[in-house]
């Protein structure tokens, strides 16, 4: 299959073109990482009068801090547990929907609404709902004799961020979901059901394996999402406590560098943390990949 070129008659042009692009990863992406990288080797005042370059000071520092480790927990069952649940119940929902055309349309529009609410917004809500004082979720759990509250139990703090999360994401996986289900051959899953495969074997066998270019693509996008997009709904919910059980590595960035003024370790932190999510973006790539099915 031949690709059609587009030949410019002005070689400046294509560069024209590109510079504005260019210019807004410079600016916006490559410019604050050199800027974190060449911070996590310096130690400097709050008031920024002396600096001092301590070369990996902070970085050993680092991963001697125990709060820092527990946040490289608390950071993986998150990611992982936020991944799992939004991808689960898209999946869901878009075999639902699958199943409905006719009236596919307005259940669809419906789920992509959450996708339009900012996190900051997403996590008031789920505040709301969640609240031990005021709340209707608390408030029914009661009758069944569980006393929830997020601000006592470090369980209960994780299930909150991690249901407002998930529900923030949903809307993104359903959309690709549903366009992944509506390109499977209608003739493949005909041929599976005259072989006397039944709906679950059908879905599990056929189906599923089909979707596997875009299960694989969505999981890579989720996991970055928890890793870094969920700051604004933990600020807003449970500000990393109780107890430090919601502390994922990103908001003890903010609370360290913002907060703390703690420069030097709060740029070492976003150093590594970029360095995780560049490594699990590699062996997603490099090994996963090759079992996916296009």
């Amino acid at each position: 299959m031949q690709t059609k070129r587009t030949i410019f008659s002005n070689r400046v042009l294509p560069y024209v073109l590109l510079a504005p692009q260019l210019a807004i990863t410079l600016i916006f992406f490559i410019w604050p990482a050199f800027q974190a990288f060449r911070q996590s080797f310096l130690r400097e005042d709050p008031f920024g009068m002396k600096t001092t370059f301590v070369w990996f000071s902070n970085y050993t520092r680092l991963f001697e801090n125990a709060d820092y480790l527990n946040a490289l927990w608390v950071t993986l069952i998150f990611a992982v547990s936020v991944t799992a649940l939004s991808m689960s119940l898209s999946l869901l929902f878009a075999v639902c929907v699958n199943r409905v055309l006719r009236s596919g349309r307005f259940y669809t529009t419906l789920l992509v609404w959450p996708y339009a609410v900012a996190p900051a917004a997403a996590g008031l809500l789920w505040w709301f709902m969640f609240n031990p004082s005021i709340g209707i979720l608390p408030y029914g759990l009661r009758y069944f004799g569980y006393d929830w509250n997020y601000r006592l139990h470090e369980g209960d703090a994780m299930v909150l961020i991690v249901v407002a999360s998930a529900w923030k994401q949903i809307s993104y996986n359903f959309l690709f979901f549903v366009a992944g289900l509506q390109s499977v051959p209608q003739s493949v899953i005909e041929a599976a059901a005259i072989d006397g495969a039944g709906p679950f074997k059908r879905f599990w066998t056929v189906i599923f394996p089909l979707l596997s270019p875009t299960t694989f693509f969505l999981a890579v996008i989720n996991i970055t999402y928890a890793l870094f997009d969920t700051f604004p709904i933990v600020d807003s919910t449970t500000s990393g406590g109780p107890s430090q059980s919601t502390n994922t590595l990103v908001y003890k960035v903010y609370a360290d560098g913002f907060v703390g003024l703690n420069l030097g370790p709060s740029a070492a932190q976003s150093v590594v943390l970029m360095l995780i999510v560049v490594a699990l973006t590699v062996v997603q790539f490099r090994w996963i990949e090759n079992k996916v099915q296009y």
